[in-house]
């Protein structure tokens, strides 16, 4: 085979690598956008960079298959949900306490479905792959209970923290919380 041939062919096999490469790349994107839908925008913002993020999404998405994450039972959903009702109540008397409780309450339903609850960050890392939708929500709500310690919340923020907390609730119970 001639020199010219030889070459030509290594050149074509490596365009059709490359095409190959940027196909894999954005099937990865568009598999990686719909299931994250705005976590990844955020997880993007915060990274800078495309494929940093991308990789921390797949990272996240790997873990979580190793676990054994399982709905809640009948019983389970029924203790939860009226645990929930119970905050909302007590907003009325004490809006801080319902949030810190609420938050508790979305860590131990967290928990009992199988997502590790070690700390914050992980716990929305992982909860992340499966409710992105809500989470930017659990996450508004976090930082709006961590200003509520400091006492620097006003009972609007506190509301909004509670509707936020529920968002995030109802995805890991498999309901909406119906009031009474």
């Amino acid at each position: 085979m001639e020199t010219t041939a030889v070459i030509a062919i290594i050149i074509a096999v490596i365009a059709l690598a490359g095409a190959v490469w940027a196909v894999m790349q954005t099937q990865r994107t568009k598999h990686l956008r719909a299931k994250f839908g705005p976590e990844y925008d955020y997880t993007l913002d915060r990274q800078g960079d495309r494929r940093k993020a991308e990789a921390e999404l797949l990272h996240r998405e790997e873990k979580v298959k190793k676990l054994y994450i399982r709905d809640l039972t009948r019983e389970e959903r029924e203790q939860f949900t009226n645990a929930w009702r119970q905050e909302q109540a007590m907003f009325v008397e004490d809006p801080r306490r319902a949030v810190e409780s609420a938050d508790a309450l979305v860590s131990r339903v967290m928990m009992t479905r199988g997502y590790p609850t070690a700390d914050y960050e992980t716990q929305l890392a992982y909860a992340s792959v499966d409710h992105s939708r809500v989470i930017g929500d659990y996450r508004e709500a976090h930082r709006i209970a961590e200003r509520s310690r400091n006492g620097h919340v006003s009972t609007e923020d506190l509301r909004r923290a509670m509707i936020s907390y529920r968002s995030l609730f109802e995805a890991l119970v498999g309901a909406p919380v119906l009031t009474h």
